[in-house]
């Protein structure tokens, strides 16, 4: 299949590799690139040649999260559709990234750089996440509105993940690591490399006994009610959207100096992001 917005390659054999491919905006995860990942994961699956896939990003980054310029969706269907009406679009990307838990086959992000909002949920439904050490992983939209998968709690802990929630700031791909958002972290130069290592051990499994390995995870994780919470933060980020301060930014991102403004001025008095001096 042809790819408008990722590059699908096999650096070994067994491994595919899914690459996000829109580093000029940061590989903002839009309606179309959403949909490319699922499909190409769903195609993986059903490939008796691959065993183990790894989604990276392209270019400076891993990804800055959902795209907000180019609304919700494009003019074909999204990888999971969704009813329509007040939640509509939270519920699609979670259930986007959730059903990468039901495929046979793991799937792996290397994360390097930023990995914002809807890029930890991407994460989020990976089977295994490895980060660059320097990595910067947060959910800076808690300033102007909710997640729509709530993953905080269940993988940083709830002292951590309620300082993240209320404050938007990021954490390194070191602290991502021990806190258990990450498998593991690594130097940047490495990173690549050492995911390979990782995915070739995989491939080295036969794929009926992954699939069952891959699935006890995950079914222990459902009886801790892991699915359960994730899905009901889908109606918090609903009734966020209800808010003045949501509107307010939405607004504002319309106004003349666009998105970059919005997020200039979102993030000013915390003089990171937008207003880091490393940005």
């Amino acid at each position: 299949m042809t790819y408008k917005q990722i590059l699908v390659d096999e650096p070994a054999p067994g491994i595919r590799r899914i690459t996000l491919n829109n580093p000029d905006k940061r590989n903002p995860l839009g309606a179309t690139m959403r949909r490319e990942i699922i499909t190409a994961l769903r195609e993986h699956d059903a490939d008796d040649a691959a065993r183990v896939t790894i989604i990276r990003g392209a270019g400076k980054c891993f990804s800055a999260g959902y795209d907000l310029t180019g609304g919700a969706v494009d003019d074909e269907p999204p990888a999971y559709q969704s009813a329509d009406g007040l939640g509509s679009y939270p519920r699609e990307v979670t259930e986007t990234w959730m059903s990468i838990w039901d495929l046979a086959k793991p799937v792996i992000a290397q994360v390097h750089s930023y990995c914002l909002a809807g890029a930890t949920e991407l994460a989020t439904g990976c089977d295994l996440v490895y980060v660059a050490d320097d990595a910067k992983i947060g959910y800076p939209a808690v300033r102007f509105g909710t997640p729509d998968m709530q993953w905080h709690a269940w993988l940083l802990g709830p002292r951590l993940g309620m300082e993240l929630m209320l404050t938007g700031d990021s954490i390194s791909g070191e602290e991502a690591a021990r806190a258990g958002f990450a498998t593991r972290s690594y130097p940047a130069a490495e990173l690549e490399e050492r995911v390979l290592d990782v995915a070739r051990r995989i491939a080295l499994i036969p794929a009926d006994i992954l699939q069952i390995n891959k699935r006890t995870v995950h079914r222990g994780m459902a009886v801790m009610g892991f699915p359960t919470a994730i899905r009901q933060g889908t109606e918090l980020c609903a009734l966020t959207m209800g808010t003045e301060t949501f509107k307010a930014f939405m607004d504002e991102k319309d106004k003349p100096g666009g998105l970059t403004a919005a997020l200039t001025k979102r993030d000013s008095g915390f003089g990171d992001y937008r207003t880091s001096s490393d940005e």
